[in-house]
């Protein structure tokens, strides 16, 4: 037998409805007031953010030839030295900078002194050694990232400490894990 009906049924949603859903719309409704669209000055990124990213480029294509230099005085370890280089050259164009000269996918020829970069240092006569200086330069760069990314905002923040991860897996790989 189905139940009469109850005088005070009412059609639409109820109080307890609007005041569980109320407080939800509201916070929603302030995420997006203030979206003015594009061309706001916040919308892009900062100079900050921008000078960061164009010295995380650089110094990514500073490495790069680093591993070229090395490359080229050490032909025995290209073929263990390409898979970091490479990574350098995706983290140089993650960071905006180009494929260009310095980040070309194949070594260029061994610098002469009056040529050379001042940003690439001499490499050792050793094997051993020169994979030791590139060590070194990885982890000083990796650490140099994790600091820059404490005032970085989220993006950059996350991009720096991936890119200074991966930096400190190449040290491990230069020095113990035998790239």
């Amino acid at each position: 037998m189905p139940f009469p009906s109850s005088p005070r049924a009412r059609s639409g949603p109820r109080r307890r409805s609007l005041l569980a859903v109320g407080p939800t719309a509201l916070a929603l409704a302030g995420c997006t007031a203030g979206d003015e669209g594009p061309g706001e000055p916040e919308d892009g990124p900062s100079a900050a953010e921008r000078w960061a990213r164009a010295r995380a480029a650089r110094d990514s294509e500073g490495l790069v030839e680093r591993y070229d230099a090395v490359i080229a005085a050490h032909p025995g370890l290209a073929e263990r030295l390409r898979p970091l280089r490479a990574a350098a050259v995706r983290h140089a164009q993650a960071f905006g900078g180009g494929p260009g000269r310095k980040a070309s996918p194949s070594p260029s020829p061994s610098p002469s002194p009056s040529s050379a970069s001042p940003s690439v240092a001499a490499v050792p006569g050793d094997g051993k050694e020169a994979l030791a200086s590139l060590a070194a330069a990885e982890r000083e760069l990796a650490d140099r990232r994790a600091r820059a990314l404490l005032d970085m905002p989220g993006e950059l923040a996350r991009l720096l400490a991936s890119v200074a991860a991966a930096g400190a897996a190449h040290v491990y790989l230069l020095t113990e894990g035998g790239a």
